[in-house]
C-alpha cells in the first residue's frame, strides 16, 4: 500500500478521563492507547502516517515521538472534519488516505487490510466501517437508501426516528484522497454542535455521483471508542483476552488468564506456563519449558527454556537455559545470567554478568561485577559498588566462595578458586587459591555483664 497514508485523530482533550494526561497517551497494558492504533496501520502495511495534534500537543509530539511520519496540529477543536483539513498538505492528491481515531486502539491490521480491499475493489471514493449496536445512544447513524449509503447523523442531530437506526459509524475511513480534498471546499458547520463533521464529506462525495460504500464490521470491540477510565478498564480487559487468547492458541499454559497480563509485542515459546499474578510486558521473549509466576513481573528481557521464575521481578535482563530465579529476587537492567545459576530468595542484581552454575541463594545484593562460574555466595553477601561519587566494579574468578556476611569493596578482585572468610570485609585483591580474612579478632571479656549492671 505504498500509495496509501493514514491520518490518526489525536488533538482531543479527553475531559471525561479526569486527567492531567492528554486522552491518547493513555495506557492499556504497556502501550498507550495510540500506539496500538498506529502499530495496526504500519502491520496493515501503510506507514506514511500523519498525527493530529490540539490539547498539549509538546506532550503527545513527544511521545509519539518518530513512530509516525509527521505531526498536524489542530489548534482549536472545531470537530472531525477540521482535525483532517489540518493535515491536508500531508494527505495531497494521490491515492487513498485512511483514517484513525487515536482513541479506537482495538482495531486490527486485519479489519484495515479488509477495509481497503473492499474500498478499491468496488472502486468506491470513500467507504465507512461501520457496526450494529443493540443500543446506539451517542453514535452517529447509518442512514441507507435502497441499501446503500446515503448518510450520516450524528446523534444530537438525528430525529427520534433516525435514533432507532442501530447502525452506527465507527470513525474509521478510507478516502480517494483527491476527492477529500475537494469535499472540504463544501464541508460547512450548520449542526447542532457548530463543528465540522468529517462525516458530511461522505455526502458531499456521494452527491457527485461517486460511489460510497460501507463495510460492516463482524467485532464491534475493536471500534469501542474510550472516553472515561471506565471505558479504559474495558478495552484493557478485551486487550488483555486477546493476547492471552493467542498465547494459548499457540502453546502457552496460562493457569489463569483472567489474572495473567501480557503485552502485545512479548514473545512464548510452546510448553511454558505462566502461573496466576503474573505481567509480562515490553520486549520481552521467553523460551519453552519454562514457569514463570506467579506473582512475577518481567519486562524487557529474554529468559531462555528451562527457566524458572518465581514471585520476582526482572527489568531488562537476560536469563540463560535452566537457571532459577526466586522467589522475591530483583534482577535489574543490565544484568546477565548464566546458564544452570541459581539466584535465590531475596536477593539483588544489578548491572552484573553471573557465569554459568553459580549460586546466589540468599539475602544478598551483586551491584556493578562479573562473576565466573560456578562461585557460591554466602548469605548475606554485598558488593560495595559506591563510594559516594563513583560507582566500581567487583571481579569474582571461577570456583570462589565468598563467606556469609562478606562484604566486598569495590574496586577489588576475587581470583579463581578464592574464598572469604565468614564476616569479613575485602578491599583487597585476593589472589587465587588463597582464603581471606578481614575482621577482627574476637575477644572475650569474663564477667561483662556483672560489671555493666553494678
Amino acid at each position: 500500500m505504498s500509495d496509501s497514508k493514514v491520518v490518526v485523530l489525536a488533538a482531543g482533550q479527553g475531559t471525561r478521563m479526569k486527567s492531567k494526561v492528554p486522552k491518547v497517551l493513555h495506557k492499556i497494558l504497556d502501550k498507550m492507547m495510540i500506539d496500538y492504533v498506529i502499530e495496526a496501520a504500519k502491520e496493515a502495511g501503510v506507514s506514511s502516517i500523519c498525527a493530529v495534534v490540539g490539547h498539549q500537543s509538546a506532550m503527545v509530539k513527544a511521545m509519539i515521538g518518530e513512530k509516525v511520519s509527521e505531526f498536524a496540529v489542530q489548534k482549536e477543536q472545531l470537530g472531525t472534519g477540521h482535525a483532517v483539513m489540518q493535515a491536508e498538505r500531508f494527505i495531497g492528491e494521490d491515492g487513498d488516505v485512511l483514517i484513525l481515531c487515536g482513541d479506537t486502539p482495538l482495531i486490527t491490521a486485519k479489519t484495515i487490510k479488509e477495509l481497503f480491499e473492499i474500498h478499491r475493489k468496488n472502486e468506491n471514493a470513500a467507504t465507512v466501517i461501520s457496526v450494529m449496536l443493540k443500543d446506539p445512544t451517542g453514535y452517529g447513524r447509518i442512514k441507507r437508501h435502497n441499501h446503500s449509503f446515503d448518510r450520516v447523523v450524528e446523534h444530537k442531530d438525528a430525529t427520534e426516528e433516525e435514533r432507532k437506526i442501530n447502525e452506527i459509524n465507527t470513525g474509521v475511513y478510507v478516502f480517494k484522497a483527491s476527492e477529500l480534498i475537494a469535499s472540504f471546499k463544501e464541508l460547512k458547520n450548520d449542526n447542532a454542535q457548530n463543528e465540522y463533521y468529517l462525516t458530511d464529506c461522505l455526502e458531499i462525495i456521494k452527491n457527485k455521483g461517486l460511489n460510497v460504500g460501507v463495510m460492516i464490521a463482524r467485532d464491534e470491540n475493536e471500534f469501542l471508542g474510550i472516553n472515561s477510565k471506565l471505558q479504559l478498564a474495558q478495552a484493557a480487559k478485551v486487550m488483555k483476552n486477546r493476547i492471552n487468547e493467542k498465547h494459548l492458541t499457540d502453546g502457552v499454559t496460562i493457569e489463569d488468564p483472567e489474572n495473567t497480563y501480557i503485552g502485545k509485542d512479548v514473545i512464548i515459546k510452546p510448553d511454558t506456563v505462566i502461573l496466576p499474578g503474573t505481567v509480562i510486558e515490553g520486549k520481552t521473549e521467553i523460551g519453552t519449558d519454562c514457569i514463570i509466576g506467579p506473582n512475577s513481573r518481567i519486562t524487557n528481557s529474554i529468559i531462555k527454556d528451562g527457566v524458572i521464575v518465581q514471585s520476582s521481578t526482572l527489568l531488562s535482563a537476560e536469563v540463560d537455559n535452566y537457571t532459577t530465579i526466586g522467589p522475591f529476587a530483583y534482577i535489574r537492567p543490565n544484568s546477565k545470567i548464566g546458564e544452570h545459576v541459581k539466584i535465590g530468595d531475596f536477593v539483588e542484581i544489578k548491572n552484573s554478568t553471573i557465569d554459568d552454575g553459580t549460586k546466589v541463594s540468599h539475602l544478598t545484593y551483586v551491584g556493578d561485577s562479573d562473576v565466573g562460574k560456578n562461585v557460591n555466595f554466602g548469605c548475606g553477601t554485598v558488593t560495595v559498588n559506591y563510594d559516594g561519587k563513583n560507582k566500581f566494579r567487583t571481579t569474582i574468578g571461577d570456583r570462589a566462595f565468598i563467606g556469609c556476611n562478606t562484604n566486598l569493596i569495590a574496586p577489588v578482585v576475587i581470583k579463581e578458586d578464592a574464598f572469604t572468610a565468614a564476616g569479613s570485609t575485602i578491599t583487597f585483591d585476593v589472589p587465587e587459591g588463597s582464603l581471606s580474612i578481614a575482621r577482627a579478632k574476637q575477644i572475650n571479656k569474663p564477667g561483662w555483664r556483672e560489671k555493666k549492671e553494678q
